[in-house]
């Protein structure tokens, strides 16, 4: 998918933004503060109905506005528009696409497939097995149609286990029939995983071996409950030991991607800037496969993507956006950091963000 217009009103300390990205790389220079990642943060909000840089969306709305108002229009024959608003004395975001109200932010998520590489990306390997799954359960959505409805069914069986196995009388009765439910949709679930991983695997080793060759790392699938035992089974056998935790120890919800160097995390062994590298082929791999089987690519957004990056690796990194021909927003503090990393030929669109304004620089091509 491509953006090819941005405007943002009410968003942080930028001012009225009236944007026309290219559809290939865009690097967003500027100094500190002057609202670079905002400009990331309102294409972030446009197609995942949420901010990475706060839990409350009306936090990123301008201290002097009562609103915030976001576009964008995605290119396609028709062109379709999509938009968000935010009051902040309401509680409600009214979204909209292709000029029908949508009630469901599956539906952004599906329409502007988005890749964020940030500071909150080393998650995947220093965080909880939930951001692990997050990223995982991204690129099953976007591939297999059946997932949110496999995925909201397992939410709603574990819901009320959970709550059955809190209540001062366990039903037995009731326990043992939302743990056949949680068990038939758990395992379809996993299915579901299971496959894209196989898919992913290939793909993540291809890259990585470009971006870091001979990273010696192992990337794992795990689901979350003992392969060779049946979770009703396990489900009925722990119904004690789960009711004094007060929630269910083993099922889908445990499931997580294990990396490791050797025996060893690789979050223990490897430095900050090969860190970096392996949360990049994370991402660049899911958009790879989400291409490879939708014909649909990402939108990456890359905030400071020099940080923790030699010359060599910046100019590396900057091959594989170059070859997988996407949209890209990047933001730099230096521009001639980045200048020297790309092929000759290569159109780079620059803007420069300073006190809250937007300037579209002269498109550049470092040949």
């Amino acid at each position: 998918m491509v953006l090819d217009r941005l405007t943002f009103i009410g968003l942080r300390n930028l001012s009225h933004v009236e944007l026309r990205p290219s559809a290939g790389i865009n690097v967003i220079v500027g100094a500190n503060g002057s609202g670079k990642t905002s400009l990331l943060e309102g294409i972030h909000l446009l197609g995942m109905g949420r901010s990475f840089r706060t839990s409350q969306v009306k936090h990123a709305i301008a201290h002097d506005a009562a609103t915030l108002t976001l576009h964008a229009r995605l290119r396609g024959d028709p062109p379709i528009p999509l938009g968000i608003r935010r009051q902040r004395e309401g509680s409600e975001m009214e979204m909209r696409m292709a000029g029908e109200r949508v009630s469901r932010i599956s539906q952004l998520v599906e329409a502007l497939p988005l890749q964020l590489i940030n500071p909150d990306a080393f998650r995947l390997l220093e965080g909880s097995p939930s951001h692990r799954r997050e990223f995982l359960d991204w690129g099953v959505f976007h591939v297999k149609h059946d997932f949110l409805t496999i995925w909201k069914h397992v939410r709603r069986a574990l819901k009320h286990r959970n709550a059955l196995l809190r209540h001062g009388r366990m039903d037995e009765r009731s326990l043992a029939v939302w743990e056949g439910e949680f068990a038939h949709w758990s395992e379809q679930l996993d299915t579901l995983r299971a496959a894209y991983f196989e898919a992913f695997l290939p793909i993540f080793d291809e890259t990585l071996n470009e971006l870091l060759p001979q990273a010696s790392l192992s990337l794992r699938y795990t689901r979350g409950w003992d392969r060779q035992r049946d979770l009703n089974d396990i489900l009925r056998m722990s119904r004690d030991s789960d009711r004094q935790m007060g929630f269910t120890q083993q099922g889908p919800q445990r499931a997580d991607l294990k990396l490791r160097v050797g025996k060893r995390p690789a979050i223990e062994v490897l430095s900050r800037g090969q860190q970096k590298l392996i949360v990049s082929a994370m991402k660049l791999a899911q958009g790879r496969l989400l291409e490879q089987r939708t014909s649909r690519t990402c939108v990456y957004l890359i905030d400071d993507l020099p940080a923790e990056l030699d010359a060599h690796h910046r100019q590396v990194f900057c091959r594989w956006l170059e070859q997988m021909r996407c949209q890209v927003f990047i933001t730099s503090v230096d521009p001639e950091t980045l200048q020297q990393s790309w092929q000759p030929d290569t159109s780079v669109s620059m803007f420069h963000v300073k006190h809250g304004k937007v300037d579209t620089l002269k498109e550049f091509t470092t040949e």
